[in-house]
């Protein structure tokens, strides 16, 4: 999604995007791996996108601007978690062949060079989950708990039934990201609290179990018609985690179509290791970082059966657009680069690998 206008305006100082922050990269750094289009803060209703629906809603991006402007250098950690998952992904590829930054038109190339392993091995992530209720429903079950570590598992691998469903354009780059999921341990938490809002009360009034070494999901009732959020990693460790309310939250029991696949989880979990929405949360120019992931300026809602913008298909059945449960189906090839880049030595999870 990078014009050449951009790398003018950077040379000239001229900041792109609402991008204020500096940091302490030096220009022989820089050179070796192309940053200029990196930017963390974002619009919120670019983030929204243009035309939204009464439909899914994910506030991960919003909470990331107000942690961004209460915490000064979230900024300089974030970019260094992207220059070092750039520079491990760039680090599989033959020279020249670029850092997998910026958008592809989509297809069976997937924009770049063919899968190279990356020696990690399967990543298996341990998980809380903190189940925390103000009534009889919002006290999901055992049942409705594991059903979610199966979606997880099952998309993340892409043994999912529905992945004969991609598009036969994007099919080529659809990938198995080698990432499993298994249940540590449920916490549950009864509170008179109805609705805890995206401003990490419920992670403040339970706080994560080590999450150096698991991820931490709170399944509580967020409000709003919010259906989740996460923290992207860089974040604080008291905040790591994502949160889900609980009718969103797995496939049986207490849970409400068309957001009654697990997808809502899928989608969160993409944030906390490291993807950013499919339109890149702004115009056609703006990025998410993935060279197989088409241009986009907005999210994609309900059930679409095709999508055109920016001059290109949608990847529309991808877990990190907005459409209904029964409609994702996908990773790409480059956004599991981005996800395993976070387990190498000094990624921004590494401490999760082999647990």
């Amino acid at each position: 999604m990078r014009k050449s206008l951009l790398g003018l305006l950077l040379a000239t100082g001229i900041f792109v995007g609402c991008q204020d922050e500096t940091t302490d990269i030096s220009n022989d750094q820089q050179s070796k791996i192309d940053m200029s289009d990196f930017f963390v803060h974002t619009d919120d209703l670019e983030a929204k996108g243009p035309s939204e629906k009464d439909g899914k809603e994910c506030y991960s991006m919003q909470v990331l601007n107000r942690q961004l402007a209460e915490n000064k250098g979230l900024y300089k950690k974030m970019y260094d978690i992207e220059y070092a998952t750039r520079s491990f992904i760039a680090g599989k590829k033959p020279s020249g062949a670029g850092n997998g930054n910026g958008n592809g038109g989509g297809g069976n190339d997937g924009g770049g060079d063919p899968p190279v392993s990356d020696n990690l091995g399967i990543v298996n992530i341990p998980v809380y989950v903190h189940v925390v209720y103000s009534n009889s429903n919002e006290n999901i079950s055992d049942a409705q708990i594991n059903s979610q570590i199966a979606v997880l598992n099952d998309d993340f691998r892409r043994t999912n039934n529905d992945a004969n469903n991609t598009p036969s354009a994007f099919a080529g780059v659809a990938a198995d990201t080698e990432i499993t999921f298994s249940l540590a341990g449920t916490f549950r938490n009864a509170s008179t609290t109805t609705a805890w809002g995206t401003n990490n009360a419920v992670k403040s009034a339970y706080p994560p179990v080590t999450p150096e070494t698991h991820m931490n999901i709170w399944v509580a009732n967020i409000g709003g018609g919010i259906l989740g959020y996460a923290q992207f990693p860089g974040g604080s460790l008291a905040t790591d985690g994502i949160v889900v309310s609980p009718q969103y939250f797995g496939t049986t029991g207490y849970v409400a179509a068309p957001f009654d696949g697990g997808r809502t989880t899928t989608h969160e979990v993409g944030h906390y290791l490291n993807l950013r929405h499919i339109w890149g949360d702004g115009r056609c120019n703006r990025d998410d970082f993935v060279a197989d992931t088409p241009s986009s300026d907005r999210p994609n809602y309900g059930c679409p059966t095709t999508a055109y913008h920016c001059r290109s298909n949608d990847q529309f059945m991808n877990y990190m657009d907005y459409t209904d449960d029964a409609c994702m189906n996908m990773f790409s090839e480059g956004q599991k680069e981005r996800m395993r880049a976070l387990f190498a030595s000094g990624g921004g999870r590494a401490s999760i690998a082999g647990n």
